[in-house]
């Protein structure tokens, strides 16, 4: 089983289009478009009736204290935990890859509707761990299902890794209803997982690393 994108490679930056954030000289960091990049895979197993996919940052600071505070940056060592910002179930084995932009294009204040894609797309969006994020915001509190990109703290002293997981699943729903999250669909495929495929993407909007290319 194969996944690939052509919005990045394997192991590369994922460009500023994909992220939540870019770089911004004067206030540190600007919304950017934040789509949703392009996805493609192949060599799904036999007895394949759903597909998974589940992105999720893996260096998220396990403690908010120094995060985005002038004159303080976020420790290297410190004990990183996920980050959910895709959880998208309930794909037919024969679907089509997913185009870059097909499920978000721009920052939708106060979230955006789910779990229900609309249309005549299939699936189903989880909640993505921006709607914890920005739980205590006012401007910005709401239910973000589907994807929202990176914005990882522009203080953090290491790059973050976005891994973007495929799911090939014998199993043609996955058992969750409503508000459901990435970890909650974690726990509900486990046994029903017939083969999976990740890639992985780097973004920081800490300058000093992203002009040191790391």
């Amino acid at each position: 089983m194969k996944l690939w994108s052509e919005s990045f490679k394997d192991g590369d930056a994922i460009p500023g289009e994909y992220a939540f954030c870019v770089i911004d000289p004067a206030s540190h960091v600007a919304m950017s478009s934040n789509r949703n990049p392009h996805l493609a895979w192949s060599d799904l197993p036999a007895g394949t009736k759903s597909l998974a996919l589940i992105c999720h940052d893996r260096d998220v600071p396990s403690r908010g204290d120094d995060v985005n505070q002038e004159g303080k940056s976020v420790p290297a060592d410190l004990p990183r935990v996920d980050f959910f910002h895709w959880t998208l179930i309930d794909l037919p084995a024969d679907m089509t890859p997913i185009a870059a932009g097909q499920y978000c294009n721009e920052v939708t204040l106060r979230g955006k509707s789910g779990p229900d894609i609309g249309g005549s797309q299939p699936g189903r969006h989880g909640l993505n761990d921006y709607t914890g994020w920005f739980a205590g915001d006012a401007d910005m509190a709401g239910d973000y299902f589907g994807y929202d990109g990176p914005c990882p703290p522009w203080n953090d002293s290491i790059q973050h890794h976005y891994v973007f997981t495929l799911f090939a699943l014998d199993i043609e729903r996955v058992p969750v209803d409503g508000k459901f999250t990435g970890q909650q669909v974690r726990d509900a495929i486990r046994g029903h997982v017939l083969a999976e495929a990740n890639i992985v993407g780097a973004y920081t909007l800490n300058p000093a690393l992203a002009k040191a290319g790391r």
